[in-house]
Parts: C-alpha cells; structure tokens; sequence
C-alpha cells in the first residue's frame, strides 16, 4: 500500500480519491472547502494545510480545475514544491497546459522531487466505478513506480513518452474531439427535429449503427433528450480547455476553424450566463437556441 495525498475534492477528484481509500492506502486529502470530504467514507485524514498533507507522504496527486490554482497549491512557503518529501512524486491529473506541466516537472526537479502528467478522460461515473482512461507522460521509472496506483482509479493507462507535457496534450486535442462530436451530434439531431423527426430515435439509430462508440452513445443519448442535469463537467471548464487548444495551434501556427467554432459556442455560453451549466448544454443548448427550439 501506499502512503497517498489527494488534492481537489470535486466532482472528479472525490470519486478518484474514494476508490484510493477503498483500496487500503494511507490515504490523507486537502480542499479548500474541506467541508466536502464529508462525502468521503472509510479510513483517511482530513488535513487542513498543504504542509500538513504532504509531510511524510511518498505520492501526491492533484485533480484541480485550472492552471492558476494548480500553481497556487504548488507555489510559495506553504505549497506542495516547498512541503512535499525529497523524492515524493506529484501526479497531476487535471486537464491543463502543456508548458504548465513541463514547467512544473523542472521546478519539482529542482526540489529533488518528481513531476507525472496523468489527464484522464471520463465523467464522474466512470471515475466512480474506476473505468476512466489515464494518459502519462514522464520519467519511465517514475511511471512505473506509480502504475498500480493509476490502475486503481482507471480502466487503462496509456504512455506518452517521456516529456511531462505531451500527457497533456492528448488530453486537449481530446476534448477537441469530444466539443467537436457534441457539436456535430447537436446540429445533426436538432436538423432532424425541425423536419419533424423524433430526435432521440434518430440518436439511438446512429449510436446503434455507423457511429456506434462512446462518445456518440453517451454524449449523444444527452444531447438528443436535452438531459443536461446533473452537472458532470461545466462549461467554464470546457470553455477553459478550449481556450488551451486554441493557444497550442497558435502557437503551433496551425489553423483550426472547427476548434474556433467550439470555441465560440462556449464562450457564448458564458456570456449567457451559463459557465456553470453542463457543457453538454452549453454546446447543444446554443444549437438548439440558435434553430429557434
């Protein structure tokens, strides 16, 4: 077993920890708002200081929501690089930058500690039931010492080599992928509702037949029925990743018109008023609102 700290208690980050702490690790877990480690069960430590969660700890995993509070729980006298154990490893497993990681991976160096990017793609049922797919990026040895615990919170764990950022990469262009599909099933199935189809028998035949994966099932099955409750991923968070593409192609000068539609749409989301809405709404909801539905 292992001695494990778990930062960032939300709707991802709680059922990630409560699998942690039903496997038998010594597990310790830090939130802000500590108040919501009482929806976790069984033996863990509830601490209240970064310094506190990290002392005598040999794994630290971090499954928060944006760069800058990533760098706020790493940073300054009380943050992870100046608390964590000479050779702890910090895994962080929110979606963020690139150069965030690869810049976070040489600060922990520097500290005699590590640094693995592990994004994971999944909702929050598939973190409950541990079925999410981890993507890891970093030193092989570091990787493979940290295997069994990645596999204790998903169902398989892909290598990305050995720069801390490319974990993190794959994870954008990912949720590219994903805004990219909910866009296109959303305009699909709000067509064939204004010529007088019935939606979700529309979304059902394409999930059972020339599209029959995940993304266009599941997601798919929530756009057609308008089922946007309960909140699994805000659009905030969505608009947050779309920006972060966006600003790898720029960087990379490559065009990339569909990543700026899906880019739009959630930003008119939250113009709207909507950031805290799913993102499922704020993509198909906009298709829908737009067709005058």
């Amino acid at each position: 077993m292992f001695k494990i700290t778990f930062i960032g208690l939300g709707n991802m980050g709680l059922p990630m920890a409560q699998n942690l702490i039903n496997a038998g690790n010594q597990v310790k877990v830090y939130n802000r708002s500590i108040e919501k480690a009482k929806n976790l069960t069984g033996n863990f430590k509830v601490c209240s200081s970064i310094k506190e969660a990290c002392t005598g700890q040999e794994i630290v995993i971090t499954m928060l929501s944006e760069d800058d509070i990533l760098y706020q729980i790493c940073d300054g006298d009380d943050g992870l690089l100046n608390n964590m154990e000479s050779e702890a490893i910090h895994i962080s497993m929110s979606t963020i930058s690139p150069d965030t990681s690869r810049d976070l991976y040489k600060k922990h160096q520097q500290k005699k500690q590590h640094y693995l990017s592990s994004p994971v793609f999944g909702r929050p049922n598939a973190a409950a039931d541990a079925k999410l797919f981890i993507c890891t990026s970093g030193d092989d040895a570091i990787k493979q010492k940290v295997k069994p615990i990645l596999e204790l919170m998903g169902q398989a764990v892909y290598d990305f080599g050995t720069d801390a950022g490319a974990a993190n990469v794959v994870k954008l262009t990912g949720n590219f992928m994903i805004m990219a599909s909910m866009e296109t099933m959303a305009e699909a199935f709000t067509l064939a509702e204004k010529q007088g189809l019935n939606r979700e028998q529309v979304a059902n035949f394409f999930g059972e037949t020339v599209f029959n994966a995940p993304i266009y099932k599941n997601y798919g099955s929530l756009i057609a029925k308008k089922q946007y409750q309960p909140v699994g991923f805000k659009a905030s968070l969505g608009f947050k990743d779309a920006r972060l593409a966006s600003k790898m192609a720029l960087d990379a000068e490559m065009p990339a018109p569909l990543l700026n539609l899906v880019y739009n749409r959630l930003l008119s989301a939250l113009a709207n008023g909507n950031k805290d809405s799913d993102w499922v709404e704020g993509i198909s909801g906009g298709v829908s609102k737009d067709a005058g539905i």
